[in-house]
């Protein structure tokens, strides 16, 4: 019995396939390859053809030099921090644990400002699970008890860090 209905489902898919095939195909270009075409032809709500991704004004290459240059400033005005901080924790939490880059709020929260004793229990919660975030927990997961230590001191040294570069 079973493997009859295997047979029938066999047959039917194979069928579809066919119909879909004969019809112009989903992706085989027909008539559907030609709306991406299409689309890229027509013209905008304004009335104005669309740019390319690739093209830019001058204005917009200008903004993205500005842009880079402003990160660039802004990473070399922060206090060192090690090379895990910045790999496992600066995308989300800022290079210098603000919680933004650029004075635009990042996903992480501010970390800047907080007891090595908290963020050690903050790390262990999200690494045990019994503070849920996927991304913290997945980070954390293969970090050892010396390790979370170490990340929550670092961090717990962050205002330190930042009054001695103002010295500087």
């Amino acid at each position: 019995m079973k493997n009859i209905i295997v047979a029938i489902l066999t047959l039917a898919i194979l069928g579809l396939m066919g119909v879909t095939f004969m019809g112009g195909g989903a992706y085989q270009g027909g008539e559907r390859g030609k709306i991406i075409k299409d689309f890229d032809s027509k013209s905008t709500v304004s009335g104005t053809k669309a740019k390319s991704i690739d093209e830019k004004n001058d204005r917009d290459k200008e903004m993205d030099k500005l842009s880079a240059l402003r990160d660039k400033a802004g990473n070399s005005g922060a206090f060192k921090v090690s090379h895990e901080y910045k790999s496992k924790c600066a995308s989300c939490h800022g290079v210098n644990g603000s919680g933004e880059q650029n004075g635009k709020a990042l996903m992480g929260s501010k970390l800047f400002g907080q007891s090595e004793a908290k963020i050690y229990k903050d790390l262990a919660d999200f690494k045990s699970g019994r503070r849920e975030n996927m991304i913290m927990k997945g980070l954390l997961l293969g970090l050892n008890d010396e390790d979370l230590k170490r990340f929550a001191k670092e961090i717990g040294e962050f205002p330190a860090r930042a009054d001695a570069k103002k010295e500087q």
